[in-house]
């Protein structure tokens, strides 16, 4: 039977939308603040933006914050329009609302030690103003709160989770994948990480079986041809049981929608296949050791020649490379064109590892980079001297079109990897939860003890605001609507969410969180990348900042290094 929608639902929820737009309102008079000090006289440029980075950042940080509240609100709305709305939703509401509202009025965490707080903004009677709002009192006075957090605890405990029903389709491919990560992924995650060993090729069969290469690759190659909410259910769910498993389909995914969207017929019919079926695995070939961030300083060279490109470079940070098919490489084709145009994308063929050679092509060297977490793939520098490419694997047939089709990947990548975060926050959670309950201290359960369970609560709380802001982005995106702040957003908030509950795991763990030998310590590492990887952090906050500013004062803000400067720090 379904639970009632009564008239208390009504009234918090009604409450809940009031106190957004109040926080709306206020991130309105914030872009103004903004906007007159970093750009008084007319449109945004990269030198006032730079300038002002913190100010613009702290912008970012407030919008993104209030853009959770929002979807959670409607998350919210639609559990109780479903009858779904139980006293767990009900304190994942206040607890969150309370708690963002309060860093809304006091400050928002942008990283560890740096708070984006109202005096830097001149907003302290704006932000007084926000806390004296009916709606907003209610939540900073009864939102989070000691009773709701415990309330919360027991519920999860009990195994009460939060409501997190899609639709048939969706909630059917989370049921799969979840079953299929308890029973050939969690078990051995760890003992994979320890060992430094990739996912074993039975366990990316099995993968590719279930079709998770495939989730956005049209019908009509093999793939299942669903949109981006449902690539970020099955990444959230493949990551909760280990981040390697639900960054496998990064790469197809980014190599599939580089092919789909601007390859020649021949060459989705060569490539998307393959893809979607799991027999050919690409890898992400974009990253240089000395441009980091900077794509427009890219230097590898592709040379046209008689029978296609060499290539000549090097490039790092390459995720999945030795036992890769195909490399999407982003190189110069046209060195007397400065920055973006004159690079080009290559769609260029590999051999997998053999016979005890990870790179076994002539003119194609490489060398692992040890890493402390996201193991599984393992991470290169590639060194290419004199690379054969056929000439057909220009991307499009197009020269100095690169940078503009792989900064359409973008979003859909940085959606992807919100997922990823969440599906390691919930790890995280898993985790802390289990061993709360199991380890006793003084003569009770730690989950008994307030800061731990205060703990949980809000690890959970935050894993919901963040996973609707990133479902939110996901749906936007499949609406064939522009959505680089949104997933810039996304991908912000979800990283610093995973951070923070693979912090508090281990605290929650205490000594045996340092050890090696328990999961805790594993989360911790796999966590860090997410706020590098895909755009770090600052990066992030940058495009939203900037996107934001030019989207509100009324005119588009265009994409690339218009819009919010360096675009990547590396492919995840």
């Amino acid at each position: 039977m379904k639970r009632m929608y009564m008239p208390a639902t009504h009234v918090l929820i009604d409450m809940a939308n009031a106190a957004v737009l109040a926080a709306r309102d206020y991130v309105e008079g914030l872009r103004v603040a903004v906007l007159a000090r970093i750009a008084p006289a007319g449109p945004v440029d990269a030198a006032a933006a730079d300038r002002e980075q913190r100010l613009l950042h702290g912008f970012a940080w407030t919008a993104t914050t209030v853009s959770a509240m929002g979807a959670a609100a409607e998350w919210a709305g639609q559990a109780a329009k479903a009858g779904r709305f139980t006293n767990t939703e009900a304190l994942v509401l206040r607890i969150g609302l309370g708690e963002y509202l309060a860093q809304l009025v006091g400050g928002i965490p942008m990283s560890q030690n740096e708070f984006a707080r109202p005096a830097e903004f001149g907003m302290v009677a704006e932000a007084a103003q926000l806390a004296g709002n009916g709606a907003v009192r209610a939540f900073l006075e009864r939102g989070n709160i000691a009773s709701h957090r415990a309330a919360l605890t027991d519920s999860i405990r009990d195994g009460k989770l939060p409501d997190e029903t899609l639709d048939e389709t969706l909630d059917l491919i989370r049921s799969e994948l979840r079953d299929f990560v308890s029973e050939r992924i969690a078990p051995d995650a760890h003992g994979w990480h320890l060992a430094d060993a990739l996912i074993p090729d039975e366990v990316v069969a099995e993968m590719a079986g279930l079709g998770v290469f495939g989730i956005c690759i049209d019908e009509q190659f093999g793939g299942l041809g669903l949109g981006k909410l449902a690539m970020s259910v099955v990444s959230e769910e493949l990551s909760r049981g280990w981040i390697c498993a639900g960054s496998l389909g990064t790469r197809s995914e980014i190599a599939g929608e580089l092919i789909g969207a601007n390859g020649t017929p021949a060459q989705k019919s060569m490539w998307l296949p393959g893809i979607a079926a799991g027999t050919v695995l690409p890898t992400a070939v974009f990253t240089e050791p000395d441009t980091g961030s900077d794509l427009a300083a890219v230097r590898t060279r592709a040379v046209a020649t008689p029978d296609g490109w060499s290539i000549t470079g090097s490039k790092t940070w390459i995720t999945h490379a030795a036992r890769a098919d195909l490399m999407t490489i982003l190189c110069r084709t046209d060195p007397g064109k400065p920055g973006y145009g004159g690079l080009s994308m290559l769609l260029a063929p590999k051999a997998r590892r053999q016979d005890g050679a990870d790179f076994p092509d002539s003119g194609l060297d490489g060398s692992e980079i040890p890493v402390l977490g996201y193991r599984g793939m393992r991470e290169y520098v590639l060194s290419f001297d004199a690379f054969p490419v056929a000439d057909a694997a220009l991307l499009g047939g197009a020269e100095g079109q690169g940078f503009k089709q792989l900064m359409a990947t973008f979003e859909g990548a940085r959606i992807q990897t919100a997922a990823r975060a969440i599906g390691v926050g919930w790890n995280a959670c898993d985790l802390a939860l289990r061993y709360a309950i199991e380890r006793r201290q003084f003569g009770k359960p730690l989950i008994e003890f307030p800061r731990v369970s205060d703990k949980l609560a809000l690890m959970v709380t935050e894993l919901i605001f963040a996973r609707e802001l990133t479902y939110s982005a996901a749906r936007k995106k499949d609406r064939n609507e522009r959505c680089d702040i949104e997933a810039g957003m996304a991908k912000l908030l979800a990283a610093r969410v995973a951070w923070s509950n693979a912090d508090a795991c281990v605290q929650i763990h205490g000594g045996n969180g340092y050890a090696l030998e328990y999961e805790a310590s594993r989360i911790l590492c796999d966590a860090r990348i997410l706020n590098i990887f895909e755009g770090a952090a600052e990066i992030q906050a940058q495009v939203v900042g900037r996107g934001l500013l030019a989207q509100q004062a009324g005119s588009a803000a265009a994409p690339g290094p218009a819009a919010g400067g360096p675009a990547i720090a590396k492919a995840g």
